[in-house]
């Protein structure tokens, strides 16, 4: 075990390791099966003590050497590490599964198991040094019929599906996206479409060529995990530095912090003294605001960016030129710009005089706040401006969701165009439970009844939808499913202005950094659901269990959406196009945030408040009901 430890062995280790070894040789004598130390759990980034493979049952064990009592946080790394395996490790799928904590020092323990949930997973099990064969026996008792080979279980599979933080922090740590993503054959291989933009860049540099790639997929496909891998593959390189572009400010902040945090914990691990400030000003060099790469672009006109490859997360939500004009008019003092933002980002990187690649990771429709220009933008940049620049496209741009067909078949016969099936990701990563949950949403946004609850049916068994007038009912189910550290939390779009009276206020501004990384002591993280996150706090991060609240501003009425702006004290129609397709837009992102599961509140509104008729909503929820979601 020393040998082939990863870091250097503390004395503190090593005694934890003899303590534990004499724990199993006691606990373990005559049970048949086998006992694997230290088994490498990826996702998590972390190690069980212990996982001993019996042909019945499988109980993973966490050992805390020296401890008196079984802390909260201790029993949900159990619940952690159980799950993990149910849920990613093939091999682990169908066998029962009985996680155990041992306080060596306490004085309590089980007596009994706790019922298993439906996927098969018991609620972790107290135990100390003395009482863990009596736990085990009982396991044993109660899974008799053989279901798991130990050899076998070795050797399957570890299938990750990780949040985009915890995808981040491993690549960040020199993990590759082969190692963090699930390789099942039902899922386009994220390692392909990875594989194919880094061979493209390559090509580019080898025959000085100026690429601009754009990278489509599903909500939740692991488009952002596209663009953070190539930037971590190419960030030491100086003749291919990448760095990450993002619009997305929240998405910025809880990334840059996650690696902060987590690149301390691990230098510490390594017996080194990090500095947090240190450690901080690198990974801000790795993920930036786009915002801040266009000043840099302002200070001078004529030089090129330090950075070979900037890889552009939600290209879709850069700016027109009406938008640009008018940002860069008042806040920086240059009226008379006459360039989108697509076509001035493009253009610092047509400041290298030989080549240069741009990667636009473009979801459908996420747009969700005016003046963003959708990928039509960046299309009509190129024809427009940089004809000599080498385009690749998905084939699945022409989608109607990417706005972008017309801009297309302009570009055709302009520019060298051409089209890639390898650079679309067409299954959910998010949802890993059930991959068809955005096109359940899509349908239900388009108003596509019968086809929502076909895709309803098959999303139901895996992937749980309630739908209830109840708010406390909907935060007591949201708790009630949530095991470990699975985090939840309360969500709205954010003219979701008449939900005050339900204590939702989305005038309270959230820090994300607080609501999507502190843990459930912590009055300011999504675990209370006292803070509720908009479309703009959550966009592009997830959770696993949300619980979605729907207001007024998003009525279905007479088979199709009406659009509502609450100002001053009344509810107005919404009739431009594109500030509807913004809201619509902003429940297609509240309504894909959940990996595992969501409940949605509609209220029930109040005839005494004529700005909560129950009109405006009672349709919504009949609507819903229709489909087929049940009932709290």
């Amino acid at each position: 075990m020393a040998s082939n430890g990863q870091f250097p062995l503390t004395i503190e280790q090593r005694d934890a390791w003899e303590v534990q070894i004499a724990i199993l040789q006691k606990s373990l004598s005559g049970i048949v099966g086998r006992v694997f130390l230290e088994f490498d759990v990826p996702r998590i980034g972390s190690r069980i003590d212990a996982v001993l493979v019996t042909p019945s049952v499988i109980c993973p064990i966490e050992f805390k050497v020296g401890e008196a009592s079984h802390q909260r946080a201790h029993i949900n790394q159990a619940w952690d590490y159980a799950l993990d395996l149910k849920n990613f490790h093939r091999a682990s799928h169908r066998a029962p599964i009985v996680p155990i904590l041992v306080a060596t020092e306490s004085a309590h323990f089980d007596e009994a198991l706790t019922e298993p949930h439906a996927d098969g997973v018991h609620p972790p099990v107290r135990a100390n040094s003395r009482s863990l064969r009596q736990i085990l026996d009982l396991a044993l008792s109660k899974y008799a019929h053989s279901v798991v080979e130990a050899n076998t279980w070795s050797r399957a599979p570890y299938q990750p599906t990780p949040t985009i933080i915890e995808a981040a922090q491993s690549l960040y740590s020199r993990h590759s996206v082969d190692a963090i993503a699930r390789h099942d054959a039902g899922a386009r291989n994220l390692s392909i479409t990875s594989a194919r933009v880094e061979q493209l860049i390559n090509e580019a540099a080898r025959e000085k060529r100026k690429l601009i790639i754009f990278v489509t997929g599903v909500p939740g496909a692991g488009k952002t995990l596209v663009g953070l891998n190539v930037a971590t593959q190419k960030r030491e390189s100086s003749s291919t530095h990448a760095v990450f572009l993002s619009g997305n400010g929240p998405l910025v902040e809880v990334l840059r912090e996650a690696l902060t945090r987590d690149e301390v914990a691990r230098l510490a691990q390594q017996a080194k003294k990090p500095r947090k400030g240190a450690v901080k000003q690198k990974v801000k060099a790795f993920i930036q605001l786009v915002h801040h790469f266009r000043d840099d672009g302002l200070r001078d006109l004529t030089a090129p960016p330090a950075d070979r490859v900037v890889i552009f997360d939600e290209a879709q939500r850069a700016w027109d030129r009406t938008a640009t004009a008018n940002f860069m008019a008042r806040k920086k003092k240059r009226p008379g710009f006459s360039q989108s933002e697509p076509e001035f980002l493009i253009s610092c990187m047509d400041r290298h005089r030989d080549w240069s690649v741009i990667i636009c990771l473009v979801g459908g429709g996420q747009e969700i706040n005016r003046g963003e220009a959708g990928i039509s933008a960046w299309l009509d940049a190129v024809r427009e401006s940089f004809p000599d620049w080498h385009v690749y496209v998905s084939p699945d741009l022409t989608d109607s969701e990417y706005a972008a067909g017309h801009a297309l078949e302009r570009l055709h016969g302009v520019a060298n165009i051409q089209t890639d099936s390898a650079l679309h990701l067409s299954v959910s990563m998010r949802s890993f439970r059930a991959e068809n949950v955005s096109k359940f949403v899509k349908a239900v946004l388009d108003c596509e009844q019968g086809e929502a609850s076909r895709i309803l049916q098959e999303v139901q068994s895996r992937y749980p939808i309630v739908v209830t007038r109840d708010l406390a009912a909907a935060k007591e189910w949201i708790r009630s499913q949530a095991r470990g550290s699975e985090r939840f939390g309360i969500v709205a779009s954010s003219s979701a202005q008449r939900l005050k009276p339900h204590a939702i206020d989305i005038r309270v501004d959230v820090n994300p950094i607080h609501w999507f990384l502190n843990d459930a002591s912590d009055t300011r993280s999504s675990f209370y659901m006292e803070d509720v996150a908009t479309e703009f706090q959550v966009q592009g991060l997830e959770l696993d269990w949300a619980c979605v609240t729907w207001d007024a501003d998003l009525r279905h009425v007479g088979g199709e959406w009406n659009y509502h702006n609450f100002r001053g004290s009344r509810w107005q129609s919404v009739n431009k196009p594109n500030a509807q397709q913004y809201l619509l837009n902003a429940y297609r992102v509240l309504l894909t945030r959940a990996r595992q599961g969501m409940a949605i509140f509609v209220p029930t509104g109040d005839e005494r408040d004529p700005t909560r008729s129950p009109a405006y909503y009672d349709s919504t929820y009949e609507y819903l009901r229709t489909v087929g979601v049940p009932a709290l």
